[in-house]
């Protein structure tokens, strides 16, 4: 989230690669290629010829046409070109009306189907589907007729999947294709370190990508059951306990700073401060029993079925970032009650009011919403301070309280962060005083009232 009057200078735009020496004709230097056409030094990071070699093999093997191979080496593509090849290899024959007469299905559900799963919208005689495709769709179809699922269930898991599954293909893409900075010359970040430091010649490629991805694909299924045993035994939990399985704290923490530092660094530093801001989030929500809704940028939506933990969750978030040499502090907000849960993401008042909170708090601090402060007053553990009635865009008005350790207070601080707290209550007193003056200024539509 960009913090309000965040200003920082112009972003550098990213370095371009140098141009190369002329040569005697005055001609730029032109990239090597090996005999079977794969560039050694290209667009993208240098391959050794050795994997050159297995990438290309594996791809003629697998039915790709010489001139594919040729082009891709060039370009140094070889390896998303095996990974196309390798993660669908059959091949797509089908268009969409040989589907709706295999499947029994329309072809507007299908069309639906595939465009809820993220694909582009197929059109009529784009032969785009497999014979697995249409396997699936048939079994779909069964399903159907035999009234286990409805179209709207159907539909709504599509969506899911397409999602949560492109970004799982987004995350393997990005590590199978590293930056020219993350490679030094060696085989490609896919393989193994032995063989990378061999330069891929005991098998290379070729050997580990045929495996890889099987792999993938059990590990994918393992995870997907054992979060379904987690929710279903949540649930349960919640049930038993007769507390309110509709009843969630939302939290979000937003990233200070966040605007200014992305235009001032490179984008791979920029890559591993989004990617170290993203790791102490999971780790440190999911340690304490919350889930991660999702991740909007600079800022993590965390949600948890207890104030305690949700408490718990946002101080040490903003305990950890704080500490953390590479990255700025956060300001966290928390809201509870209930909220409506669909396709694992979540909606209502208490998201909007949780949200609108972080928006307002300081650098550093953690502001709860009073539910919050409600269910936890008797907890020794924790110190409050009011901040006052805070009007919050679209919400109204609503009373604020900063969430603190206990310990905190007894604690001896250096000079440092005693001038940070006083600056802190300066901010939060000024603020109180502009809300208060606001409230007391007489509105327009009042005044024309009392003229007339």
């Amino acid at each position: 989230m960009n913090e309000p009057g965040d200003t920082s200078d112009e972003a550098e735009a990213p370095g371009e690669p140098g141009d190369a020496d002329p040569g005697p004709t005055g001609e730029a230097d032109r990239p090597e290629t090996d005999a079977g056409g794969g560039s050694t030094g290209t667009a993208g990071p240098a391959l050794s010829p050795s994997l050159v070699a297995n990438m290309s093999g594996l791809l003629r093997n697998a039915g790709v046409p010489e001139d594919q191979v040729a082009d891709a080496g060039r370009h140094g593509h070889l390896p998303l070109l095996v990974v196309e090849n390798l993660v669908l290899p059959e091949p797509a024959d089908h268009d969409l009306a040989t589907v709706v007469e295999a499947t029994g299905l329309s072809a507007e559900l299908i069309t639906r189907v595939w465009r809820s799963l993220g694909f582009v919208e197929p059109r009529p005689g784009d032969r785009i589907f497999t014979d697995v495709d249409i396997d699936l769709l048939r079994t779909i179809g069964g399903l159907l007729q035999m009234g286990v699922i409805d179209d709207e269930l159907v539909l709504q898991m599509s969506r899911v999947l397409g999602s949560s599954l492109a970004r799982i293909a987004a995350a393997l893409v990005d590590a199978i294709e590293p930056s020219d900075e993350a490679v030094d010359g060696r085989a490609e970040g896919l393989l193994p370190q032995t063989l990378r430091e061999e330069g891929a010649d005991a098998g290379g490629f070729a050997q580990v990508a045929p495996v890889l991805f099987p792999t993938l694909l059990e590990v994918m299924g393992f995870v997907w059951r054992r979060h379904v045993q987690a929710v279903a035994r949540a649930r349960i939990t919640r049930e038993h306990s007769g507390s309110d399985p509709d009843h969630m704290v939302v939290g979000f923490a937003d990233l200070v700073g966040f605007t200014a530092l992305s235009q001032q660094i490179g984008t791979h530093e920029l890559a591993a401060v989004v990617e170290r801001f993203e790791t102490i989030a999971y780790d440190t929500v999911t340690e304490a029993g919350g889930r991660v809704v999702k991740m909007i940028g600079d800022e993590v939506m965390f949600a948890v079925g207890h104030e305690r933990a949700a408490a718990e969750i946002a101080l040490r978030l903003s305990e950890t970032y704080r500490d953390d040499d590479e990255l700025s502090d956060v300001r966290v907000g928390l809201a509870s009650g209930p909220v409506l849960q669909r396709e694992a993401d979540l909606y209502g008042p208490v998201v909007n009011t949780a949200s609108r909170i972080v928006g307002i708090a300081f650098p550093g601090t953690v502001v709860c919403a009073a539910p919050v402060r409600e269910a936890l007053a008797g907890d020794v553990d924790y110190s409050w301070k009011s901040i006052g009635s805070r009007n919050l865009k679209d919400i109204g008005r609503a009373q604020l309280y900063v969430l603190r350790r206990a310990a905190d207070g007894e604690r001896p601080r250096s000079s440092r962060q005693r001038a940070e707290a006083r600056r802190a209550e300066r901010r939060e007193a000024r603020v109180t005083e502009m809300e208060e003056q606001r409230e007391k200024r007489p509105r327009r539509g009042r005044s024309a009232g009392r003229s007339r």
